[in-house]
């Protein structure tokens, strides 16, 4: 894997992927960006909302469930002084579909957090990482 950044003027500055994808990343006004892009850290946590989400969608669909909606919100905190790692994440997870049974999402979910999302392992060693889930009946 690989990616090559750029920078464009101020503190923008432009990602691009080993797969060719493009991403725009800026800095906060106080630290001479102009607010065009997410930060750096913000997408790190995109991504790994991104990397459980599929997970957990992926999960459920091999097991022939009828997931029709997953959203993954985080709230982190960071440390107060550089480097300022992410010291708290929360994952609340908001699954929708028929008939889910509870403990087959929490299973998902507790398989993406231990074995397959990279990303959330990760930062689960410079965070205390926890997990909630609101279950959706659809009609």
């Amino acid at each position: 894997m690989e990616c090559t950044i750029k920078w464009l003027d101020g503190m923008s500055f432009i990602a691009e992927t080993g797969t060719g994808h493009i991403v725009a990343m800026d800095g906060a006004p106080e630290a001479g960006g102009r607010n065009l892009a997410p930060r750096p850290m913000e997408l790190m946590l995109a991504g790994a909302g991104g990397c459980t989400a599929f997970d957990v969608v992926l999960i459920l669909k091999r097991g022939r469930q009828d997931v029709r909606g997953c959203s993954v919100r985080l709230e982190a905190e960071r440390a107060d002084t550089d480097p300022k790692v992410f010291t708290h994440i929360r994952f609340i997870y908001t699954v929708t579909g028929h008939k889910l049974k509870r403990e087959t999402v929490e299973r998902a979910i507790h398989l993406s957090a231990e074995k397959y999302c990279s990303a959330s392992i990760m930062l689960a060693k410079t965070a205390q990482i926890s997990h909630e889930l609101e279950l959706v009946e659809l009609d």
